[in-house]
């Protein structure tokens, strides 16, 4: 297991109050170097912000792109892998994210689309899907959508990028890359029941080794600890792989019959431990994040339909999901809208990250050249 976040959240009224990011940074770097002092492996520090509509509302579309790149080249100083300015509230807005997007390398930032108490927002989907796509003509191989999502019903907290946002008092949370939990505990499980009891003492055990780092800084430093996101998160190894972890339960091959029930009993797992959790806190299925996801997915043995119908029992969406880059923006929106409906139907948190493949048809390889991310066959959306 290995720390793949510790994002710090910080709430900012105006850009006055700019230097609440760098006070976020510099916490960043105290805590991950409690974390390496305790063994372990730290991938990113981020830092998150409340919707930058709400410090950066007088201003025009223009400026708005401006202050973003300052607020990048702030991050970039201070080595913050990822800096999420937050969601945009308004179909308008939303048609910002695209230029911000095309001039920066480390901002992410997501389109909100509807929650429970608003339903779904449908120019908001509309919006979205139309940066989706600029996003992909705009960007190397399609790839600035590694850093946009359209989201729905999720709350601020999550420490995962790019859905992730923050409101309230300063606080840091963990994020987790533990695909390799699952694997050791389904490696010794002989049936779904003791999968179960025994993927709960792993989490239980490495969780709470976490927690007390994670206490301990809070206790020195000050700053609020908020939680961790306990999502079952993949690695690009085989033994992280959370499709190969699956598959020592003897259901044959991701995807096929006992799949999704795998995935309830994750989702149920990691929504009940003794620690405190924050975020997604469920089962992650980022297809190209996952070289077994990849894999499976190069066999067709899923497909976008399965992964929407895994989500209404686990989580997060439809994440990192390649698609052909002529796809249209009335199929994204579609897309976008049966996730968001899903999300509030059910009450759950859930976003949408599809990475359009510019001049690849379904079936073709992906060459996204990023090294977050593994290669696979474009999913047919369609």
């Amino acid at each position: 297991m290995k720390i793949r976040t510790i994002t710090t959240g910080v709430e900012l009224e105006s850009l006055s109050e700019i230097d609440k990011i760098k006070e976020a940074a510099e916490f960043n770097k105290t805590a991950k170097e409690a974390f390496e002092k305790e063994g372990y492996e730290v991938q990113t520090t981020r830092v998150a912000t409340n919707s930058w509509e709400d410090y950066m509302k007088d201003l025009s579309d223009s400026e708005i792109v401006k202050e973003v790149q300052k607020i990048e080249e702030i991050g970039k100083g201070l080595d913050v892998s990822f800096l999420n300015i937050g969601y945009a509230k308004t179909p308008e807005k939303i048609a910002v994210l695209s230029a911000i997007n095309k001039v920066t390398s480390i901002i992410s930032c997501s389109a909100t689309v509807g929650n429970v108490a608003d339903g779904v927002n449908f120019e908001a989907a509309k919006a979205a899907a139309k940066v989706v796509k600029e996003i992909a003509e705009w960007t190397e191989n399609g790839g600035g959508n590694f850093r946009f999502c359209a989201s729905a019903n999720c709350r601020p907290g999550i420490p995962f990028f790019p859905t992730g946002f923050h409101e309230g008092e300063t606080a840091f949370r963990i994020g987790l890359e533990c695909g390799d939990l699952a694997m050791k505990a389904f490696s010794k499980s002989n049936s779904f029941q003791e999968a179960e009891e025994n993927l709960e003492s792993v989490f239980e055990e490495e969780l709470k080794k976490v927690q007390e780092v994670a206490q301990r800084i809070e206790q020195e430093s000050g700053v609020r600890y908020g939680g961790i996101d306990s999502s079952l998160n993949p690695g690009l190894e085989e033994h992280e792989s959370i499709a190969f972890a699956y598959e020592k339960l003897g259901i044959g091959k991701f995807g096929d019959q006992g799949t999704l029930t795998i995935s309830a009993i994750v989702t149920r797992v990691l929504k009940n431990l003794s620690v405190k959790t924050c975020g997604y806190s469920g089962l992650m299925l980022p297809v190209c994040e996952d070289v077994g996801l990849a894999a499976r997915a190069n066999e067709e043995t899923y497909n976008i339909s399965n992964l929407l119908l895994y989500s209404s029992v686990c989580g997060c969406g439809l994440d990192t999901v390649p698609i052909p880059g002529d796809t249209s923006e009335e199929t994204i929106e579609r897309t976008i809208l049966d996730t968001a409906s899903l999300a509030i139907k059910l009450d759950k948190p859930l976003s949408v990250r599809l990475l359009l493949a510019p001049g690849k048809k379904a079936g073709e390889m992906t060459n996204f050249n990023s090294p977050y991310m593994v290669d696979c066959k474009v999913l047919n959306v369609e």
